[in-house]
Formats: structure tokens, sequence, C-alpha cells
């Protein structure tokens, strides 16, 4: 008997399946279908704006995507360069197939792992527990904790034009019968939609029309532990629409199925389809079109941008108006998808239920969109998974932590009326989570749950130690104005009246560390990460202060925990809605109940007050007890 069952083998099921077996767990990962894991059904892309954050993040706790990643992409850039440091955000584009079979690799070398095709049709519970599974094929699997991350698999429907069947991404099967016992075990179910692009046979695009778009030199990965050089091997590309294009798209919004009623599900604003992009933004004579290559060994292309659900007949007419596809031949036409899944306020913030223990839920059926996304919810609910079956405390990412306790406290607090993408600016405290120190942030806390291996935690510890150095000696080295001056007027700098330490130095926006290797050796030595981790602290040490002062005013809030039973029909004072939404949410914090839609500041603070009276009221029957005691013993 497995101890934990993990439905769906997505990017959130992976995760999830390889934390809990890491962590000691005996662990069973059910696919609908093999050739389905870590399936990237839309854009083959690892990363971008916000979510490069979330992968650097799960590596840094220990988990798998930053690994992969690293291994099989076929080009990398950093996004965001001309901007300050805590919006750089890392995307690569992977080879496919290549992703898929590493995962799976990953999968099924793992200890304590069993990767196996088979189809969830329901939980099965016992005093309000969950207690197994049962498979389309009859099999009762007994197990002491479940995992759903069936993605866009539930009762998936497939729409282009008027055509609609059941089924899940590209050309997979979907799961009919799920959905049905989450609804019988009292969770309302929504409908969501996304969509994905067509695909081009790469012999028939003229790629001489386009922008080329090439990768960084040198590559920077994605995982803390790869420390070997890593090179682009491919180019993507860059077009755009034109008046043509939208003038097809106009002709035949009727035809749509987004505007002609047949979608019922909502999509993302953030991410939306072509024809939604030509109404919404109708002054806007060209939209960006991205070429990118799906595989090393693949000769089909994603077209990113021009998601669609229009009827085939168009699709082709309007690709054909793009500069380099005119003579496009499309071998997957575009498509929408609609799918179930529940109210992420449904869930607590270590991705269990609310209702139901030993459940949680990770990826798009918490109505979230992304691989990134899925997967540090599925690392999540792995570790709490595992922690709890092991009587331990579980893991509560928290806002000033990382860009995964956005995530989780947004969906659980605030919840999402569409498929949610993380962004930076969701993220109050961005310029403290930034990428480049996921590691220094989280790795204590995945060594410490037993999943981020000691080698990683080393390597931590040493990126600290290297960084405090290099701080110490820019502190205390001090150049004469007559060895600074020369070195100033080559960088166009102002001269120094006197002499200046490396730290002021360093100050300057023209001057970085590698430039004072010129000025002393002992700068050129510093390891690059160390040396980052030095300049950012250094240039940006004003607004670091700024954030931490922030950081400790809202920890407050956080530190007052709230007893998941407390009785908020009793707290005088306290709006009828309120009290509905904090008994059904059941908030962790007084600052995780601030940030729930209904409940506004005042409710905050009378339950704050009725808080500290019941501390008053305690000490105050303790203090009596204590004085019946010394008068019996008197």
């Amino acid at each position: 008997m497995p101890d934990i069952v993990v439905i769906g083998a997505g990017h959130a099921g992976c995760e999830a399946a390889l934390a809990a077996a890491r962590m000691g767990m005996d662990t069973l990962l059910l696919t609908l279908n093999m050739d389905g894991v870590a399936l990237m059904a839309c854009n083959p892309v690892i990363g971008g704006s916000a979510k490069g954050h979330l992968v650097r993040e799960v590596d840094a706790l220990g988990g798998e995507m930053g690994l992969a990643i690293d291994d099989t992409f076929l080009q990398s850039r950093m996004l965001n360069t001309g901007k300050g440091p805590a919006v750089h955000a890392l995307r690569a584009q992977a080879d496919k197939q290549a992703y898929q079979n590493r995962m799976r690799k990953a999968l099924m070398t793992q200890d304590r792992l069993t990767l196996r095709q088979g189809e969830v049709v329901s939980l099965e519970t016992e005093n309000g527990r969950i207690t197994g599974v049962t498979t389309s094929t009859g099999a009762r699997i007994s197990c002491r904790a479940v995992i759903v991350a069936t993605g866009v698999y539930l009762k998936g429907s497939i729409v282009i034009g008027d055509h609609r069947h059941d089924g899940g991404p590209q050309g997979l099967m979907n799961a009919a019968f799920l959905s049905g016992s989450l609804e019988r075990l009292g969770f309302q179910l929504r409908r969501f939609k996304t969509g994905t692009p067509a695909r081009i046979d790469q012999r028939t695009i003229d790629f001489d029309e386009m922008e080329i778009q090439k990768g960084d030199e040198p590559v920077t990965p994605f995982s803390f532990m790869t420390d070997r050089k890593l090179e682009n091997t491919r180019a993507c590309y860059l077009t755009w629409t034109n008046e043509e294009t939208h003038r097809v798209i106009r002709e035949n919004l009727h035809r749509s199925p987004l505007y002609s009623g047949q979608i019922h599900g909502i999509g993302p604003r953030y991410c939306p389809s072509i024809e939604d992009k030509i109404v919404r933004f109708a002054d806007k004579d060209r939209h960006q079109i991205f070429l990118e290559p799906e595989g090393a060994n693949s000769l089909e292309w994603y077209v990113q941008g021009m998601s669609s659900s229009l009827p085939e007949d168009v699709q082709w007419a309007m690709y054909r108006t793009i500069p380099g596809l005119r003579r496009c031949e499309l071998t997957r036409l575009a498509y929408a998808i609609e799918y179930d899944c529940i109210d992420s306020r449904e869930l607590g913030p270590g991705m269990e239920s609310l209702r139901i223990p030993g459940l949680y839920f990770a990826g798009q059926i918490n109505g979230t969109s992304g691989y990134e996304e899925a997967a540090a919810q599925g690392l999540l609910a792995g570790m709490n998974a595992a922690l709890g079956l092991q009587g331990k405390p579980r893991i509560l990412l928290t806002r000033d932590q990382a860009y995964i306790g956005v995530l989780t406290d947004d969906l659980t607090t605030k919840g999402t009326d569409e498929p949610y993408r993380m962004m930076t600016s969701r993220a109050e405290h961005r310029l403290f989570l930034r990428q480049d120190n996921a590691d220094l942030r989280l790795t204590e806390i995945g060594a410490a749950a037993g999943l981020a291996t000691a080698e990683r935690l080393e390597r931590m510890r040493r990126k600290r130690a290297e960084t405090e150095n290099a701080l110490r000696k820019l502190r205390a080295v001090r150049f004469p104005a007559a060895v600074l001056n020369p070195f100033l007027e080559k960088r166009g700098q102002p001269e120094a009246a006197g002499s200046l330490t490396g730290e002021e130095l360093l100050r300057r926006p023209a001057i970085g560390m590698k430039d004072l290797a010129e000025l002393d050796e002992a700068f050129g030595a510093v390891p690059p990460d160390a040396a980052e981790q030095a300049e950012i602290s250094i240039k940006y040490a004003g607004y670091l202060e700024k954030q931490e002062i922030l950081i400790r005013k809202a920890r407050r809030a956080e530190e007052t925990r709230l007893d998941p039973d407390l009785p908020y029909d009793r707290v005088e004072g306290l709006r009828l809605e309120a009290r509905q939404k904090l008994t059904r949410q059941k908030p962790v914090s007084l600052g995780a109940a601030g940030r729930i839609p209904g409940v506004n500041p005042a409710d905050v603070a009378v339950l704050s007050v009725w808080l500290k009276k019941q501390e008053m009221l305690r000490e105050s029957e303790a203090k009596e007890t204590e004085a019946e005691k010394d008068g019996g013993r008197a």
C-alpha cells in the first residue's frame, strides 16, 4: 500500500511525487497516459517574467524542474536586464520531447516512487478522511494521503470553431469521472478555459522575413546545482501581425466560439487569444508573434502570440497573412480547452483541503495557469503531504519568504476568478524576493524538511560565506585618489576628491565588481554568484533597508496565528459577511484574514481586540488557578 497517491503526472504531479518519495514516503503516481508525463501542451518554455522566480525557488527547495530544463533547453535568455535585479527573469526554450523523457526518467528511477498509467474515477473517504482511490478498471488503492494534480483534464473539452469534442490536450483523453467524485465530496466546481496556437511545419517558414532572436552568452543556469557550461543550440524569430491579419479575424468574429457563446469557461486575461487581442486592443495595428522550435529533432514550430479557437478555414487564412508564414502548413490546429477546477479558497496555504484531512490539490485544478505555477504548488503539496504523515509541522511559505508564498496566499485567501498567472507586480517584497537569492532564502527550509540534499545546502552556505567575505573586503579596502582617478576617467566617471573604499566605489551605477578587479585582483577571484549578491547588496542597500522595515511590520500580523477552529460567530462586532468568510476559509494568521475579500480593516481590528481580550482572560484564569493552588498549599 502506498503512503501517498498522486493523481496526474503533469508539472504539478511530477514535483509532488518526487518530493514525497525523496522525503521517505512510498508514492504512487497515476497518469492517464504515460506519453503525457510532463507534457508541455502549450508553449515549450520554462521560466519568464516571475515564472523564472518560481522555478528557481522550486530548485532551491530541492525540486526537479530547474535541473530538467538545464539538461534539455534549446535557447536561454535573461529577460528584463535593462531593469533592476528584482525583475530579471530567466526563460529557456525547451526541447519538448527531451524534457518529457528527462522528467519521466527522474520519476522512474526515484526510490520509493512508482509511475503507472491509470485513470482515477473516485476518491475514497472514511470518517471524513481520505483513505484511497478507485480507478476506471476497478482497482481500489488504499493510501493515507492523495494529491490531486489533474491539470486541464477534468471533463476536458476541445473547441475549434463550431467543432467540440471531449478530450485533453494534444489529442490525449480527458478524465470524465473524477469531477463527479469531487462534487459528491462537497467541492463546487468551476469551468475555466485556456488555449494554444497552431504548430507550423518548419519547411514552410520563411525565416529570412523575420527578425532573429538569439540566446544569451554565457547561459545562466536555472538550477543552483548546475555548474557546467551551458550552450544555446537554436534561435527563435520575431514577426508581426498586420492589418490583413486583423481583417481576417474581424470578419470571422461571429464564428469564434469566444463570441458566439459556445465557450462558457473563463479564460486567462493575461494570455488572451489573438481574436481577443484584436477586440480588446482595437487601436493597435500590429501584435508581436514569436516563432519558437518545439525540439531539436522536430520540424514543428510554436507560434507564440496566436492562440485561437477560430474555425479551421479561418486559421489557415489568418496564419498565412503573417510575414514569414505566407506559405505555411499547419501541422496542428490551434484550439481552446475547457475544464473543471475547484475554488482554491477550499484550501489551506499548504495546499491541503480544509475539510478532508489527507487530501491535497496542486496545479491547474486550483485555477492557476502555467507549468511553473503548477510545479511550485506540486512541490509544496508533496512536501506537506509527507510532513503531515510524518507528524511534522507543515511548510507554510509567507509572502515575504517566496513567490511561492505569494502564489499560495493569493489562491487561498483571495481566490481567483480566472486562470491565475504569477507576475512580479503581485509580490510586494519583490526587491527581496529575487531569483538570484532563492537558494539563500529557501534551501535551509528544504533541507530541514528532508528534501534539499546536503550537497545543495553546502553550496548555498558556501555562497553565503563568499558573499560575506566579499562585502568585508569591499568595506575594508581603500583606494587613494591617485590610483582611482585614472580608473574613473577611463569609465567617464567624475574624479574622486579623496580616497574611496570598494563599497563607496561600487555605489556608483557605472561601476561593477568586475571593474574593481582592475584595482585589486582579489575582486576578480570572487565567485560570480557571490559577486552578484555583494554588488546588489551595496547598490540597493537603501531600498533593501526600506523593504526590511515593511517586511517586519507585515510579519507582526502574520505571526498572530489563528486557531483553525476559532469560533468567529462568537466574536462581537464582527460583521456577518466577515464571520462567514473567516469560518469558511480558516485563515492561518491575522494577516491572512485581512487579505480575504469581504473582510475589511475594521473586521481585522475587531478580531485583533477580541484575540487580546481572550489572551487576557486566559492569563487571568491562570492566575486565579495558581492562587487557588497557593491557598490550598497554605
